[in-house]
């Protein structure tokens, strides 16, 4: 695979770009005991523009909150980012019942007394890390105060009854934030004003099939591009409200796809990989219609695969 470096290059990113990641990455060296927390994907992010857009912001030494539906490549590229400036990555997953002590650590008994663990965004502040905030605008807003100071101009974690941390200066963090998840809320302005915003776009339709070629690099031509068309009739049935979100379930696709290499008809992996996936009977029979449509359902891996 590709030096993270190189694929950038060719994928036509700016060179100044390039020689700022450069310069990041000789300038911020990793310790030898976190280089396994770098990330070295097997999938990274494809779209020079949003690549451009996102350098340049963690280059000046902003935060940067991946807003946009599913299916866009918000955690995809935010792992490819902590690659491409050679971070190691604390991943944090939002939910309701998320507190600050789950962010910033918590007392605990080591056998011989009670002592400070520290949490993922503290591990992060401390070494220099990305830190990845998954599902941002799932979490109590209280819960999100105690990292006001670390997102803003201070850039510290002031732990009450502890010392204070100081961000190393590579430290950056990585919001991902969908729209309208269950369960999910507005992010308060506080909150929204300590990060750039990039609104992610739809893959396109090229970058689809290229996608799917990195992941089944045997697929026929044609399979990839009748998938990927799949893909889009059901992105085109969830915007004019005929089906759910859900069917436009890219993961779904690429499950799909590794479930007729070992075996399975087209038919039965995209029933389990994404119409299975929807309860509602009338919503699941459109979705059925759309894929039987679009793929023979007979297909077996000998018609897919070369």
């Amino acid at each position: 695979m590709k030096d993270i470096l190189t694929f950038l290059k060719d994928e036509g990113m700016d060179p100044a770009l390039l020689d700022g990641l450069r310069d990041f990455r000789a300038q911020h060296k990793t310790p030898e005991e976190l280089t396994s927390r770098v990330p070295s994907n097997l999938v990274r992010y494809l779209g020079t523009p949003v690549w451009e857009k996102s350098t340049a912001a963690l280059l000046s030494g902003k935060n940067l909150l991946l807003a946009g539906p599913k299916a866009t490549g918000k955690n995809v590229l935010a792992e490819s980012l902590a690659e491409a400036f050679g971070r190691p990555v604390w991943n944090v997953s939002f939910h309701i019942g998320a507190d600050a002590s789950s962010l910033v650590g918590t007392d605990t008994y080591d056998g011989e007394r009670v002592v400070f663990r520290e949490g993922p965004v503290t591990k992060c502040a401390r070494y220099g890390g990305f830190g990845i905030l998954d599902e941002i605008n799932m979490a109590r807003n209280e819960a999100l105060a105690v990292l006001h100071s670390a997102l803003d101009f201070r850039r510290i974690l002031d732990i009450p009854g502890y010392e204070l941390v100081k961000l190393e200066e590579s430290t950056r963090f990585i919001a991902t934030m969908n729209y309208g998840y269950a369960g999910t809320r507005d992010l308060n302005e506080a909150l929204a004003s300590r990060f750039v915003v990039l609104d992610m776009p739809l893959i396109t339709r090229d970058n689809l099939i290229r996608l799917i070629r990195e992941h089944a690099p045997k697929l026929r031509s044609e399979r990839s591009e009748e998938l990927a068309d799949l893909f889009f009739d059901l992105e085109k049935k969830a915007e004019s409200a005929e089906v759910s979100g859900k069917a436009a379930d890219l993961r779904g696709l690429l499950d799909a796809i590794d479930l007729c290499g070992h075996g399975l008809s087209a038919g039965d992996a995209l029933t389990m990989c994404i119409a299975d996936k929807i309860f509602d009977p009338y919503e699941k029979k459109l979705i059925t219609d759309v894929i039987d449509e679009r793929i023979d359902p007979a297909l077996k891996g000998c018609d897919l695969f070369e």
